[in-house]
Order: C-alpha cells, then structure tokens, then sequence
C-alpha cells in the first residue's frame, strides 16, 4: 500500500472542533481560578504572616535572652576583682553556667516557635493533623524508651545548672568520682582527680552531691600526747601557736574563725588526744591542717611537751642507755655437750660388784 492511499483515507481534522474544545478547557481554567484565587491569596498571605510573625518573635526571644546572659557575665566580672568577688563570685563558673542556661533557653525557645508555626502552615493547607501528631507521638515514645540514658543525662544536667549544685572550681564528692569540677555540660561533668586524672561523670549517674567549696570549711587537726602531761599545758601551747598562725599571711584570710581546743577527745591507758578545729574557707582546709600540725608539733617541742610515739626527753651531756648493758655474756656452760661442761660432770664411783 502506497503512502499515498493511506494519506487519503486518514479524515482530517476539523478546524472548528480544535478551537472549540480549546476555548472551552481555558475558560473553564478561567473560572476556575476565578473562583479559587480568593482562597489561594487569603492562604498565602495567612501562610506568610504565621512565618513573619514566628521568625520575629524567634529572633527577639533569643535577642532577650542573650541580652539577659551578658548582663549576667558583666556583673560577675564587676565584682571579680574585688575581695569579696573572689570569695563569692567564680567568673568561669558563672559564665560557664550563664551560657548553658541561654543555650538551653534558646534551644526551648526555637524549637516551641518554629514547631508551632509548622503546624499551623500546615492546617493552612486543611491537612489533617490527627494521624502527624499521633505518629509524632509514638515515635518520641520509641526514642524516649530507646534513648532513655541520654534523656535522663540531660535532665538531671539542665536541673544541677538551674539549681547551681556545683560548678566550675568546686570541689564535689560525687559518689562514682571525686575531684576539681573543670567543666560543666548537659550531658556529661568532668571532674579532675587528686592525682591529675579526669573523670568523666555523666549527669544521670550522679544520685548524691558532696560540694566541699560552698559557704565554708572545717579543718580538725587531732593531738595525742602522753596521759601524764598537763592539759594546761597544752592548751597554752596550742593556743600559742594558733594566735602566731591567725596573725600571719595567707593563713589570717584563710582562717574565718579562731583556733579553739574542743578538749579531749579521747583518753585512753598510753595516750589522751586533744581535738583542735578552725572554719575556712572553702576548699582550704586541707593546707590549714597541714600548717595547724606542723606549728602545733614546733609549740610541744619548745614546751618539752612529747608526744605519743617519740623518744623520752633527754638532758644535755646524757647518753642514751645501752640496752645491751643489763645482759650477761654468753656462758660455755650453758650446753650440756661443751668441753667444759664435760670436764666439770662428776665421775661416777667403781662398780664394786663384780
């Protein structure tokens, strides 16, 4: 069959038809959008006013509160200086706390807004939000079964920052750690030890806090001497030494009390001890001990006061007993096999029987 016959056969198409049909599909698109732009335009412009709104309401909230921690961090550094500010105010401390606390509230603060705004563009679009929230719901159940360590990490750190239980600078007792804190986080505390070792504590794990560093510290020093001492004695030589150590630098800042002798603590057949205690300040008083024992040993000493463990007070020119003095020299007769025991044993007498 020939290209020709075939073009033939093919009927053609109808002019007014096309045209028809295309007028009719425009104008019904016409009024459609005619009826529908009203609805369109009020969505829009519902849809652009809930983000403008939302955004502007964003930036001034976090604008506030950022405001609100400078002001925070320039108080501290007003009174850093100043003697009280160094007994009071821990500037890394409360700058360290100051940021976790903005970044928290800002974090509530953007994610409250910026959520809230989501959901009402999309019940601008009449999208059922039902069956979204209910899935919303199971999934933070599932993480919050699934990730219940790391929820509970961050709760118990965001309630310890608000709470202000310790901080940068403090010296904690933490339970599974002690030490320095060095670093406070939402998640995890680290703490450095005695020995120089770091401890990374997280928050969640922590049932029980021990801050050595607030409001101020007690230093207990113990003295055993002998039971035939005289407790006048003493005292005065204690008291001696407390008012020289109270009247002196560092220790007079360090010291926040006077040194007073509690009295015997205990008394027993060899020994009796005095119990001797002082407030500090905070997180001083393993030194103030330290310095309290050693000028409390040099103040016994110059009384001839000696205590439990050391050697009899000797006078000038005596020399020490030999111990050996009282002992007798060994004795060739004190075994029974020796020469001279042999030749000391008595010959017995001749057996005349026989």
């Amino acid at each position: 069959m020939s290209l020709s016959v075939l073009l033939a056969a093919t009927p053609s198409p109808e002019p007014g038809g096309s045209l028809g049909e295309a007028a009719e599909q425009a104008g019904n698109a016409a009024g459609w959008v005619e009826e529908n732009w009203s609805t369109w335009l009020s969505t829009g412009l519902r849809i652009l006013l809930i983000v403008a709104v939302a955004i502007t309401l964003r930036y001034l909230i976090r604008r506030a509160l950022t405001n609100l921690i400078e002001r925070m961090n320039r108080s501290a550094q007003a009174v850093e200086g100043t003697a009280l500010g160094g007994l009071l105010v821990n500037a890394e401390r409360r700058r360290q706390r100051s940021e976790a606390i903005g970044s928290v509230l800002r974090s509530v603060a953007s994610f409250v807004i910026m959520g809230t705004a989501a959901l009402m563009v999309l019940g601008a679009f009449k999208i059922n939000l039902a069956p979204l929230l209910a899935s919303a719901g199971v999934a933070g159940v599932a993480l919050g079964f699934g990730a219940r360590n790391l929820v509970t990490d961050f709760l118990s750190g965001v309630f310890m920052i608000l709470e202000d239980q310790y901080g940068v600078g403090d010296t904690v007792d933490a339970g599974v750690a002690s030490g320095e804190v060095i670093e406070v986080g939402l998640r995890v505390t680290k703490l450095r030890g005695d020995n120089g070792e770091i401890w990374y504590v997280r928050n969640g794990e922590v049932k029980r806090i021990g801050n050595l560093s607030q409001g101020w510290s007690t230093a207990g020093v113990d003295v055993t001497v002998r039971p035939t001492e005289n407790l006048e004695h003493v005292r005065e030589a204690i008291a001696t030494a407390a008012d020289a150590m109270t009247k002196e630098e560092p220790w007079s800042e360090r010291l926040w009390g006077p040194v007073e002798v509690l009295g015997l603590d205990a008394v027993l057949l060899d020994s009796m001890t005095v119990r001797v205690t002082a407030k500090t300040m905070p997180g001083k008083a393993l030194g103030v001990e330290r310095e309290l024992r050693w000028r409390i040993k040099q103040a016994l000493d110059d009384a001839g006061i000696r205590m439990v463990g050391t050697l009899p007070l000797q006078t000038e020119g005596e020399s020490a007993a030999d111990p050996t003095a009282a002992m007798a020299a060994p004795s060739a007769y004190a075994s029974a096999t020796s020469p001279q025991s042999l030749a000391t044993t008595p010959i017995p007498p001749p057996n005349l029987s026989k």
